[in-house]
């Protein structure tokens, strides 16, 4: 408001300024006419004869005019109430050049307040003097002073007019203000779904669109820090039912050797029995360290070209007496010239886990490895004709901890799919399953081909 007030009444200053500047330049101007004109009489051959037409003519409109001679002697009108003409040195000085002197207002030398102009004669190209005409400048003072109560109307009706604008725009700032501390209070008590209204307008439309994204990726955060809470509890419950079994087992057989409870002929079976549950227990603080690294990537890949071949019968023989126990048979087929790309240790890990899991759910019945080239990958299948999955449960195989049979796979801690995924795509891969309960499973994984 004070920046508005200031611009306004500089304005007006200067417009006023302006204006009277204009006025007395108009009314000097109209004074050096009629001066002109008189000066063209006194220089006609019989000087004089139609003065008398000038002296009414401009008495009608409020103008005085005299001649004078280098003496500043009044030489007409002879009679009159005209005052003496007194001039300083300086004034005298620019008519003796032969200009016309403008002085646009005088309170010195009149009766009343005068704009008057002072313009030199010649006789025989000789300065004979000079004619002054004054015009009071009461007319010019009227006409601004009125100027200026409309201006300062006017001042004051922009002024009553931007002060309630303002108050509106201040009442309007300071409610989106309210509602950004309210917004603000609430994200502080953990509340972070809020939206404010967003603006394209001002920088309260921009502070709101920040804010409001601001307050959706702490939502994320908050959202991501509860699934972590809920996943670490989830683990912690999973790996204690997990643990628990084996350590039963464990501290049983040892109590049983300690207290001589077990036969002597049993012993043996027992401490092989203490031995597998103990292996089992490292497989399964293997398996979850070798999943957290994978899935906080901690594992570094070293890809290379890998014949698929030879990879598939890789997997064949280590897993020939695994799938002989259920009379199961691992079939191969690749095409020549197959290469798959990517990393050689942790491919044999993913299909080992995948075929691993064919071989649980499938009896007398056949696996097959196959790989084909399809446009920028190179896709591997691993297909069994076992059990197979529920359409259901496909989605949720991919879970760590989970089974889909709880009453198959002892020693089996459902992480082994979990590593797959997270190792297929780090191998910037996608795996998929096909699935129909009683009729196998099919797992294909695309790879993409060295660039």
């Amino acid at each position: 408001m004070s920046i508005l007030l200031i611009a306004f009444l500089i304005l007006s200053i200067l417009f006023v300024r302006y204006v009277d500047d204009f006025a007395y330049d108009e009314k000097a101007e109209e004074l050096e006419n009629y001066g002109e004109q008189i000066i063209a009489e006194l220089e006609r051959a019989r000087p004089g004869t139609n003065l008398q037409a000038y002296v009414s003519i401009l008495e009608a409109q409020n103008i005085s005019f005299i001649v004078f001679d280098q003496q500043s002697r009044i030489l007409y009108p002879v009679s009159g109430s005209f005052p003496p003409v007194e001039l300083t040195q300086e004034e005298w000085n620019v008519i003796e050049q032969g200009e016309t002197l403008v002085v646009n207002r005088d309170v010195e030398r009149f009766e009343l307040t005068v704009t008057f102009v002072a313009m030199p004669y010649f006789d025989n190209n000789q300065l004979a003097g000079g004619v002054l005409l004054a015009s009071p400048v009461s007319g010019v003072s009227e006409m601004i002073a009125e100027l200026n109560k409309t201006l300062i109307t006017t001042i004051l009706i922009a002024f009553a007019i931007a002060l309630l604008f303002s108050l509106w725009l201040s009442k309007m700032h300071v409610s989106r203000i309210q509602r950004m501390r309210k917004a603000t209070s609430m994200i502080s008590e953990g509340h972070y779904d809020v939206n404010l209204p967003e603006s394209n307008f001002d920088e309260f439309g921009d502070l709101a669109h920040d804010f409001n994204k601001m307050a959706a990726k702490l939502q994320q955060s908050n959202e991501e820090i509860d699934r972590l809470e809920n996943r670490r509890r989830q683990f912690m419950a999973d790996v204690s039912h997990e643990m628990r079994t084996p350590l039963t087992t464990i501290a049983g057989i040892i109590e049983g050797l300690r207290n001589n409870m077990i036969e002597e002929g049993q012993r043996e079976k027992g401490i092989r029995l203490a031995s597998e549950e103990t292996k089992r227990l490292m497989r399964l603080v293997n398996e979850n360290l070798d999943y957290e690294k994978i899935r906080s990537n901690q594992v570094e890949l070293t890809k290379e070209e890998i014949e698929a071949d030879e990879l598939l019968e890789i997997i064949q023989e280590q897993l020939y007496l695994q799938a002989k126990q259920k009379e199961n048979l691992i079939v191969v087929n690749t095409q020549p010239g197959d290469v798959i790309y990517g990393d050689m240790d942790r491919l044999i890990q993913i299909l080992m886990n995948i075929t691993k899991n064919a071989i649980q759910f499938t009896e007398n019945g056949t696996i097959s490895l196959s790989t084909f080239s399809e446009g920028d990958d190179m896709v591997i299948t691993v297909e069994d004709d076992g059990s197979g999955i529920d359409v259901k449960e496909i989605d949720m195989i991919w879970r760590r901890f989970y089974k889909a049979d709880l009453s198959r796979g002892s020693g089996q801690f459902g992480l082994g799919l979990s590593i797959v995924k997270q190792l297929v795509t780090l191998h910037d891969g996608e795996v998929r399953v096909e699935s129909e309960k009683g009729k196998g499973t099919k797992f294909i994984i695309r790879l993409p081909h060295k660039k």
